[in-house]
């Protein structure tokens, strides 16, 4: 018999700000189960049931490692549903409408020599006691020598499409030509099919056989000029993608040019009626110049940190969201949309920002709506394989001498004025711009933010930043 604490501890498998998420190499059979085990122990210490679900990314190592977890939990007596290739947010709308725990295999954005497990209670993303629980629980179980063949159920993904074609009583996307950006994204066969139904004209686009790990919250160059000549090749009104699991969205303008992630929810909270919201410390700061909402709570960078605020937003308000700068939106409470009841989905969902925004294009573009904002822009970017002792390094530089790391930022000129160490280390200088540095939770990198008066001096300041940064 092995003993869950014991693979896990030994397995260089970590929890970050997304469930467990390691190299694949490192993914083993009995390394899932441990996982998978102690998961769904900890689960019945609060929950009783009888089913887990299971589903997965567009990575080649999911399946296999979805069979590893589905033969755990067998092994444990319970019956398992795998949905196969659907997003995470679709996952976990079914499994909480059905009250059972879940299971994600994903890695979200990072390569594809990686991959992750993503945990879901039958009422929404796992917390950190229950994580705590995970590492360290002694809970036994025997080796797996053969893995069960999975067959899929596509109740979920039928389920996700209607819950948003509910929401609309005529196809308001009608006359507008929509590009999807398939790639590797888990949602890539429902996204034509829902956007179709709502009325738009579907250019399906650069669907690909490998994974692709595309980053909502750092699209290369290269990516946001392919958005922009798309736009124009096809002629389209908007293009849409996800990164690989299909939680974080974008969404161009009718120029091709990406919407910053907490802007497009931003914009999306506002067509929704949103009363509060709670977003990530590296978030643009027009969420409290726009005086769109009554409350705003900032918090460290990670859903787990937005959904842990939500209970202190339901003692005084009845609308309530959250969202990250990648984009990811949280619908905390159960809202209204066209006299339609929306029930609460508290992960990262991609499809509601979207479709927010897009049910206001025939009264005005979508860059207006970015023009009626407050002038302020962020910009952010990565330095990848980077350790965690040298990112550390680097933050612990700028909070005992912050004029010694702008120096070697290539920014001696300015002053810090602020340092704030929410989640790594947010540097406010004395010209009103921002640098924000931070060790990733999710993968060995580290993730610079920066805001702006102007567009392009934050993408200025990204790259002087990141490359002085990259150079030490």
């Amino acid at each position: 018999m092995l003993v869950s604490h014991n693979v896990i501890s030994k397995s260089n498998i970590t929890f970050g700000t997304s469930g467990a998420r390691g190299l694949v190499e490192d993914f083993s059979a009995n390394v899932c189960a441990a996982f998978t085990v102690s998961f769904i122990e900890t689960m019945r210490l609060t929950f009783s049931f009888k089913t887990v679900a299971i589903a997965i990314d567009n990575r080649p190592s999911s399946y296999s490692m979805a069979q590893a977890c589905a033969s755990a939990a067998e092994q444990l007596g319970l019956s398992v549903i795998y949905y196969g290739v659907i997003p995470t947010p679709a996952l976990a709308c079914r499994a909480m409408a059905l009250n059972i725990p879940s299971i994600m295999v994903t890695g979200s954005h990072i390569p594809f020599d990686r991959n992750g497990l993503k945990f879901y209670r039958p009422d929404g993303e796992i917390n950190k006691p229950d994580e705590s629980s995970i590492i360290n629980g002694q809970f036994v179980f025997e080796p797996l020598d053969m893995l069960i063949k999975l067959s899929v159920s596509n109740d979920a993904a039928d389920a996700y499409v209607a819950r948003y074609l509910n929401l609309f009583d005529s196809p308001f996307l009608h006359g507008k030509r929509i590009g999807i950006y398939l790639h590797s994204s888990a949602g890539r066969d429902i996204y034509p099919v829902l956007f179709k139904q709502l009325g738009a004209e579907v250019v399906l686009i650069d669907r690909s056989d490998t994974f692709v790990p595309i980053d909502t919250e750092a699209v290369s160059e290269t990516d946001a000029q392919k958005a922009i000549d798309w736009t124009a090749q096809y002629k389209l009104d908007a293009l849409f993608s996800t990164d690989g699991d299909g939680d974080r969205p974008l969404l161009t303008d009718e120029k091709g040019v990406y919407l910053r992630g907490d802007l497009l929810c931003l914009l999306a909270s506002k067509i929704l009626g949103i009363e509060a919201v709670v977003a990530p410390i590296n978030c643009n700061s027009v969420i409290e110049t726009s005086e769109i909402f009554k409350k705003v709570i900032r918090c460290q960078i990670g859903s787990p940190y937005v959904i842990a605020e939500f209970d202190n937003l339901k003692k005084s308000y009845g609308l309530i969201a959250g969202f990250e700068a990648n984009g990811g939106f949280m619908l905390a409470s159960d809202i209204e949309v066209n006299g339609v009841l929306l029930t609460a989905l508290p992960t990262r969902d991609a499809i509601l920002p979207i479709l927010a925004v897009l049910s206001v294009v025939d009264k005005i573009t979508i860059s207006s709506l970015l023009e009626n904002l407050p002038s302020r822009y962020t910009e952010s970017d990565r330095i990848q394989r980077v350790s965690n002792a040298r990112s550390i390094s680097v933050l612990s530089l700028g909070i005992n001498d912050p004029s010694a790391l702008l120096s070697k930022l290539g920014l001696s000129h300015l002053k810090a004025i602020k340092l704030d160490q929410t989640d790594g280390l947010r540097i406010t200088l004395n010209n009103g711009e921002i640098v924000h540095l931070r060790q990733s939770g999710n993968a060995p990198e580290l993730r610079c933010y920066v805001e702006a008066k102007h567009y392009s001096r934050a993408k200025e300041l990204v790259k002087m930043v990141v490359t002085n940064l990259s150079k030490f």
